[in-house]
């Protein structure tokens, strides 16, 4: 199974961008994961292609048709397509690790790109739209954020990464922030790799590493650092 993503947006042109270099770009043409960008504004159906309107009520900016993008939807994914429809939305749940690599597992995903002050809640509800957010911060529209999102997938599916353990050895891989990590030269600037790391205990060395991991976390996330105590406390 080959995982395809479809993108729906305002804007095909932006795509695949950085998906097409790279780790991802080196998968999709060697087949690993197919790819598709779709406009949006071609199920307009006036002469001038409208795909927005002024909200409800009232209120400033403009709001994504609902017919209009349930065309699209349909057209990109037909009612027996096993694809998750996920809508970029700052107002979503946030996008972790875990659901990245449940995403990476499927099928693949078909994925909106919303624009203007939002998408006609309509669709979302008769879509069966599931609503992801890449952070609390708002961009022009949704497809940098579907970028990202597809980045975070392809990158864990087989064979992409050079080594199955890259991807388990990372940060959000077990609840935790990454290690430092160092290479040559041992010393730069009069800062030496610590020396832990050269003795050849791996023994020691990842006992190091999983300390230097949790001080990480404790100090710069303590959400994480709390969940993180929480599922160790429970299975202890």
């Amino acid at each position: 199974m080959t995982f395809a993503a479809t993108v729906l947006t305002l804007y095909p042109e932006m795509f695949p961008g950085p998906l097409g270099l790279s780790l991802a770009g080196r998968a999709l043409e060697r087949g690993a994961w197919s790819f598709a960008a779709r406009n949006i504004r071609d199920h307009a159906t006036d002469r001038h292609r409208t795909v927005d309107d002024t909200p409800a009520g009232g209120g400033v900016g403009m709001v994504l048709k609902a017919d209009i993008l349930a065309a699209a939807i349909d057209a990109a994914a037909p009612p027996d397509d096993p694809r998750p429809r996920l809508l970029m939305s700052p107002r979503g749940r946030p996008l972790t690790q875990a659901r990245v690599r449940a995403l990476a597992e499927g099928p693949g995903a078909v994925i909106v790109c919303g624009r203007f002050e939002g998408v006609d809640q309509r669709v979302i509800e008769g879509r069966g739209l599931e609503e992801v957010s890449i952070g609390d911060y708002i961009l022009s529209g949704g497809e940098l954020a579907a970028m990202v999102l597809l980045d975070a997938c392809v990158r864990l599916l087989p064979g992409v990464m050079g080594k199955e353990a890259s991807g388990e050895d990372e940060s959000f891989s077990d609840g935790l922030l990454e290690y430092p990590h160092y290479t040559r030269p041992p010393m730069w600037e009069e800062r030496a790799i610590p020396e832990i790391l050269v003795s050849g205990d791996h023994g020691r060395i990842a006992r190091w590493r999983r300390a230097e991991a949790e001080a990480l976390t404790a100090e710069r996330r303590p959400d994480l650092w709390a969940a993180y105590q929480e599922r160790r406390g429970r299975k202890d």
